[in-house]
């Protein structure tokens, strides 16, 4: 069933309050939906090219355990590797043929880190763990079922998606994505990057905890030198309307300052865990409606968890940019287990309308609107080859 229905909550532009984060792929959180997801990807081309088709599979619970390291300026040493697990479901042996999952997990976690950190060393700073079981019996059928080619279902759950981003938004994640393109003209950078931005009526804050790469910093001058470039980088981008706050933990007359050794946390500072990072759209919202579900590691054929989310965002997005009269656009979908994918319980659409009405464009974005639920059975494809950005 489609629902569609008008926007009956103040703007959030218009609300006094509101807050908006966003973790770089450096934070420990980010980086185990960013293995788990690679792991997801990796096993999937693995069965699809070794076997046409794409077997049951759910690796989406990881954690990092940090590691133990003595930064200081000029290079420091990480004493203590920091750990990686992997826990999950797969299907392991296919027609007598073994499953090489040690190969595949380690394949994944090296490219991403190799492709993504500067000084992180995947062969020296990584410690890696995984535990895969079969799923169990009813789940793989399951996931085995097709009805006209439709897969099924594989969880009870739910995805939202909203459109356009507020201007909160928009600073967050481009603050960020700003910071990490930084790094080749300004080394110090590290990839551990988190934004939380608060705003209060017209006034934005932003606070940024970056972590500093010792080896590219000399002393505490040089740290509160490249401190304040930082933060004028980012005021002259961003304009000056905002107050922009950099480490704030930072103690000078002590020395005691925000650098590390490998350009994380996850050294030594902080551990992490799928899906406490970033939602499908690249923030944590609290203010707009955010699904619990950690789409990173989910199977990419039935996983609603990870496909109703990909759809609602991507439809919000389209209503949109398609429709001149609408200004705003949430979208929520809801799966039944065991049902095809392409028949969710309800799909209910919240518009936002320059005239307050939506009875001219019902029809039309209903029409949309099954359009892209028919398109999800397509969907693995692109999350295969990594067109869609999961975290």
């Amino acid at each position: 069933m489609i629902k569609v229905e008008t926007l009956d909550f103040p703007y959030i532009g218009e609300q006094e309050v509101e807050i908006v984060e966003r973790k770089g792929i450096g934070h420990p959180d980010t980086m185990c939906d960013n293995i788990a997801e690679n792991l997801s990807i990796e096993l999937s081309r693995y069965y699809y090219e070794n076997f046409g088709k794409i077997y049951h599979h759910n690796v989406d619970k990881a954690v990092l355990i940090g590691g133990r390291a003595v930064p200081k300026f000029g290079g420091g040493e990480l004493l203590e590797p920091i750990e990686i697990k992997v826990v999950g479901r797969a299907i392991l042996e296919v027609s007598g043929k073994e499953i090489p999952i040690r190969e595949i997990y380690e394949k994944s976690v090296k490219s991403f880190i190799k492709n993504n950190f500067k000084v992180l060393d995947p062969e020296n700073h990584i410690k890696l763990e995984y535990k895969l079981r079969p799923g169990s019996i009813d789940l793989i059928e399951v996931f085995n079922r097709r009805n006209s080619e439709v897969p099924e279902a594989n969880d009870t759950s739910f995805g939202v998606g909203y459109a356009p981003f507020s201007k909160l938004e928009s600073i967050v994640y481009g603050i960020e994505r700003l910071l990490y393109s930084l790094r080749e003209n300004h080394p110090f950078i590290g990839e551990d990057i988190k934004v939380m931005g608060v705003r209060l009526k017209n006034h934005i804050k932003i606070t940024i905890a970056l972590a500093f790469i010792d080896k590219y910093v000399e002393n505490i001058d040089d740290y509160i030198e490249k401190k304040k470039l930082i933060k004028d980088i980012i005021l002259y981008n961003f304009g000056d309307e905002i107050e922009v706050f950099i480490n704030t933990a930072d103690n000078f007359e002590s020395g005691v300052v925000y650098i590390t050794t490998t350009g994380t946390s996850a050294e030594a500072g902080d551990d992490g865990q799928v899906g406490r990072g970033n939602r499908i759209n690249g923030l944590i919202t609290p203010y707009r409606p955010m699904s619990l579900e950690a789409p990173a590691g989910k199977n990419p054929i039935s996983h609603v968890g990870k496909l109703y989310n990909i759809t609602a965002n991507r439809l919000a997005n389209e209503i949109v940019n398609s429709f001149d009269e609408v200004i705003e656009a949430y979208v929520y979908i809801v799966s039944q287990i065991g049902k095809p994918i392409t028949q969710p319980q309800i799909l209910n659409i919240k518009l936002r309308t320059k005239n307050n009405k939506i009875s001219t464009i019902r029809e039309n974005v209903e029409r949309l609107s099954r359009k892209y639920l028919e398109s999800i059975t397509e969907l693995w494809k692109e999350i295969l080859y990594e067109k869609i950005e999961i975290c």
